[in-house]
């Protein structure tokens, strides 16, 4: 089968696994914040639990695992004590997170023991807790009083709080160690590299008109700097790859509350108008050096900064089959990050399961999975998710 699910504490499983046959660990663990008072969330997993994981990888494998922006320190030290190679931190950028301060003003007055005057209502966003006792999520029914300071002090604080509004959650890069070169070991484990065309950024219909087409290129191949000659026969060469940017260590939503963020990044406004060959290079020296040939300047109707990013956006398919886990990461996102270091037909596990967004991701990808999930509500969510995507059972 292309998976393997475990209704048990990780470790537990981990222990019984063998030696280097996991090919990536792509998870999204505890973050320590106690969250939404679930007792799973008390604290990040420790080294002993990471050591297991570094036992089972492949070397040159990798891990990316989510954390909290308050606790990520002390989710990586765990994983780097247990031996693993901090490589690099992904910061998963959103807009759907919802502020959890405290209103000073209020609680000054609570303090006093003085009744707030109601001067109108507002609507709820976010989480609201249904009949059942379940979050909904994205249920905007209800309403809130919105009330005006009763004492004077309350009137000076008025306006501060204690916590901004979550946007961000790093995800740490880590590798187990290579046990010879990098070429050596991806021949002989097929780890220890990340699939950069895979996950290059597309480029959209809106970006760059020179996109594929051919420009001569700065410098001929036989040019010789303060030799005088004619470099208008440089290389024909494509501007761009057609498979996309460079994939960057930011991903972000698409939302309005992200994209808006951005600064606009129109790039090169005009053809180049100085061909001689006494112009100022672009690292501002003066001197002899190949005429420039033409370069047009770019025509982008969009001119946000986010499109240089990986846009995994969410979709209310990700909240399917009764998914009511609070964490849940959208499919989009997770199959990126499992592509980006999982080789073909690679194995990728998931000690943190929950209700199984990586699994989904890792088969919709071609992948095999192993997911470990304790709590016994989320894995049976999970069983459900990854039991209907049948068509990829072998």
């Amino acid at each position: 089968m292309k998976i393997n699910l475990f209704n048990d504490d990780c470790l537990n499983v981990l222990k019984t696994m063998k030696d280097n046959s996991i090919d990536s660990c792509v998870t999204d663990p505890p973050y320590g914040l106690s969250f939404m008072n679930k007792s799973w969330d008390y604290d990040v997993p420790k080294t002993e639990i990471w050591k297991e994981v570094y036992r089972v990888l492949k070397p040159g494998a990798h891990i990316l695992a989510f954390f909290g922006s308050r606790t990520y320190h002390r989710g990586v030290v765990q994983i780097e004590d247990a031996g693993f190679e901090i490589r690099d931190q992904i910061m998963w950028l959103y807009g759907s997170g919802f502020p959890k301060s405290h209103n000073i003003g209020k609680a000054i007055d609570k303090e006093a023991g003085a009744q707030r005057k109601v001067i109108g209502n507002n609507k709820n966003f976010g989480v609201t807790r249904k009949e059942d006792g379940k979050n909904s999520f994205g249920d905007y029914k209800g309403e809130w009083e919105l009330t005006e300071p009763a004492t004077e002090a309350a009137k000076q604080w008025d306006g501060w709080g204690t916590a901004l509004k979550p946007a961000h959650e790093p995800i740490v890069v880590a590798r187990k160690p290579i046990t010879q070169t990098v070429a050596k070991n991806v021949l002989e484990y097929g780890t220890g590299a990340i699939n950069i065309d895979d996950c290059r950024v597309q480029f959209s219909e809106n970006d760059d008109n020179r996109i594929g087409k051919k420009y001569t290129h700065n410098a001929s191949a036989d040019y010789v700097v303060a030799e005088n000659k004619d470099n208008s026969k440089g290389d024909n060469t494509e501007l761009y790859k057609f498979n996309g940017r460079w994939p960057a260590n930011v991903i972000h939503d698409g939302s309005d509350e992200v994209v808006s963020q951005f600064p606009d990044a129109p790039g090169q406004l005009a053809d180049l108008s100085n061909h001689n060959k006494s112009r100022k290079s672009p690292n501002g020296i003066f001197g002899e050096m190949g005429s420039a040939a033409d370069h047009p300047k770019r025509i982008e109707t969009n001119k946000n900064a986010s499109r240089f990013f990986y846009c995994a956006k969410a979709s209310k398919s990700d909240r399917e089959d009764g998914n009511n886990h609070p964490t849940v990461k959208p499919t989009d996102l997770m199959k990126y990050l499992c592509r980006l270091v999982t080789p073909p037909n690679g194995i990728v596990l998931d000690p943190f399961m929950g209700s199984g967004s990586t699994g989904k991701a890792a088969l919709q990808e071609g992948f095999k999975f192993v997911g470990i999930e304790m709590n016994k509500e989320y894995y049976e969510i999970a069983q459900n998710r990854l039991s209907s995507l049948d068509n990829f059972f072998e």
